[in-house]
């Protein structure tokens, strides 16, 4: 007869083994649904040519979008940071959302051409050559294995110049 722990143990393992399971099934379903978004989107898309005014991460209320887009938002996402473009499109100054992927791409102060579809900016291209790439900010960890590779490079190199001068 096992003990109560063993058995306490065989429960909980059924029940996280139970949820990633039903997790795995959830993120297809939710993967199938993106795709058919994304295919949808770019079924609509065009190409515009706009000047870049401003770009800030604001929450919807915040962002001076038209207030039905705010009120067909779910409640859940009203309190999380949208990535907001405000930009010249031919006569009109519009605001419109970024793809988080291209958000950092995009360059303020510069005209380019962008494809847009609706309100949402789903890609960028330079109009007058490329667009400069965005460094990215380095975590604490990678600057600190920046500096330590830098500094066994130069203690290398004294290395070998030490073991040149005991060789003469």
């Amino acid at each position: 007869m096992p003990s109560t722990g063993t058995i306490v143990l065989i429960v909980v393992l059924l029940v996280m083994i139970a949820a990633i399971v039903a997790l795995y099934f959830m993120g297809k379903k939710a993967q199938a649904k993106k795709d058919e978004q994304d295919a949808q989107m770019a079924a609509v898309a065009q190409t515009v040519s706009m000047l870049i005014i401003d770009k800030k991460r604001l929450r919807i209320k915040d962002s001076g979008l038209p207030q039905i887009v705010i009120d067909q938002t779910p409640k859940y996402m009203r309190w999380t940071k949208l990535p907001v473009v405000k930009a010249k499109v031919g006569p009109k100054v519009m605001t419109l959302i970024a793809d988080e992927a291209i958000f950092a791409d995009i360059p303020v102060k510069k005209e380019v051409k962008a494809t847009v579809s609706g309100i949402y900016i789903t890609g960028v291209k330079g109009l007058r050559g490329p667009l400069e790439k965005v460094e990215e900010k380095k975590g604490f960890r990678a600057k600190i294995r920046a500096k330590y590779d830098s500094l066994n490079a130069e203690l290398k190199k004294e290395q070998a110049k030490d073991a040149k001068k005991s060789k003469k």
